[in-house]
C-alpha cells in the first residue's frame, strides 16, 4: 500500500481537480484542475536529522509524541521551508536534544516510498554531554554500541541508520549510505 494525500481542490483558484495524465507530455496521474490547467504534483516528504556522537556514544532521544511515543530516535523530523537539509538537521538535534555539537557530513539517504518519505541524516559531533531536550522528547541519553535498545528503537530507518555507522566505524572508515526501506 502507497501513501498518497489526495489533491481535491486547486490551490490556484479553488475548483474540484480531475485525476488524470496532464495534456503535457506527462507519463503519470496528477491532480488537473479543468478550470485553470494547474498540474498539481505530491512529491514526498524530506526528514532530517544527525547521528550525533560524543567519543564512543551515540545520542538517542526517547519520544514524548506519537507516532511511537516511548521509543527512542535519532534527533530527526520533517524539514521546513526556507531551509536546507543541513540547516533542517541542526534545527531539530537543538529542538529534540538541546545538545551542542558540530555538523559533519551528510551520512544516510533512505528512501521510504510506502510512506512518501526520503530520510537524510548527518554526522555530528557533540561538545558535551549536557542536554536540555524541548516537548517532543522525553530524555536524551548517550547509548555505546552494545548499550542501544535495538527492540525499543521508533523507526526502521533510525535502525538501518545505526546500524550503518557501528559498522562503518568498526572498519574505521565512514562512506554516505543509501537505504531503501520497504
Amino acid at each position: 500500500m502507497h501513501f498518497r494525500r489526495p489533491i481535491h481542490y486547486c490551490r490556484a483558484c479553488g475548483s474540484p481537480v480531475e485525476q488524470r495524465i496532464p495534456d503535457d507530455g506527462d507519463t503519470r496521474e496528477r491532480a488537473v484542475c479543468p478550470r485553470c490547467h494547474t498540474i498539481h504534483y505530491e512529491n514526498p516528504l524530506n526528514v532530517v536529522g544527525t547521528v550525533p556522537v560524543l567519543g564512543e556514544k551515540v545520542l538517542l532521544c526517547k519520544r514524548n509524541i506519537e507516532p511511537r511515543r516511548g521509543k527512542w530516535t535519532l534527533p530527526a523530523g520533517f524539514m521546513e521551508l526556507q531551509e536546507t537539509t543541513s540547516e533542517g538537521a541542526a534545527r531539530e538535534t537543538v529542538e529534540e536534544a538541546g545538545a551542542q555539537f558540530t555538523l559533519g557530513p551528510l551520512f544516510a539517504v533512505l528512501n521510504v516510498p510506502q510512506a512518501g518519505q526520503v530520510h537524510l541524516f548527518y554526522r555530528a559531533q557533540l561538545h558535551n554531554d549536557c542536554f536540555d531536550p524541548g516537548h517532543e522528547t522525553q530524555e536524551a541519553r548517550l547509548f555505546a554500541e552494545d548499550e542501544i535498545p535495538w527492540d525499543e528503537i521508533a523507526f526502521r530507518t533510525v535502525k538501518a541508520t545505526l546500524e550503518c555507522f557501528f559498522n562503518d566505524r568498526r572498519q574505521g572508515q565512514f562512506g554516505i549510505h543509501c537505504v531503501d526501506i520497504a
